[in-house]
């Protein structure tokens, strides 16, 4: 194979290159925020035990808490498997191309299941951030009753 007939094959291969970038700086953002969550949980564990904790205000977070984190978890794994089916896109695209085969349906089909895990990362991702705002919720509620 010459050199003249891999650069078709690498200008196609541009895209997922891209969308594994892309996808790496969402990765970046879940597990921050999973590890926030982390956090938060283990502050609250503290609190549970002193003596003056109201139990049942910090059972609602930490039931809140656990629920974004496996949300979370799942938008982590729905990204990187997205990520990874487009290194295996890329994978295929250049086998193809060395192989000399049409292989599109194999490709059609790596590239949809790419962007359904993507999206089915962010639809969770949307999700975490609307239980974020329901712990705020928990906590200014909790806040707004001490003040009576």
């Amino acid at each position: 194979m010459k050199l003249t007939d891999i650069i078709p094959v690498l200008q196609i291969a541009i895209g997922p290159v891209i969308l594994i970038s892309g996808v790496g700086l969402l990765l970046l953002t879940m597990t921050n925020r999973l590890g926030r969550t982390i956090d938060r949980a283990r502050q609250l564990a503290r609190e549970v035990n002193s003596p003056d904790a109201n139990r049942t205000h910090v059972a609602e977070q930490v039931t809140t808490i656990y629920r974004r984190a496996r949300v979370l978890r799942l938008t982590i794994t729905l990204a990187a498997v997205s990520v990874l089916l487009a290194a295996v896109l890329i994978i295929v695209l250049f086998l193809a191309a060395l192989l000399n085969q049409d292989y599109g349906l194999l490709v059609s089909c790596i590239f949809i299941a790419c962007l359904a895990s993507l999206i089915g990362s962010l639809i969770a991702f949307i999700y975490d951030i609307h239980l974020s705002l329901a712990a705020l919720r928990l906590e200014l509620r909790h806040v707004k009753s001490d003040l009576n």
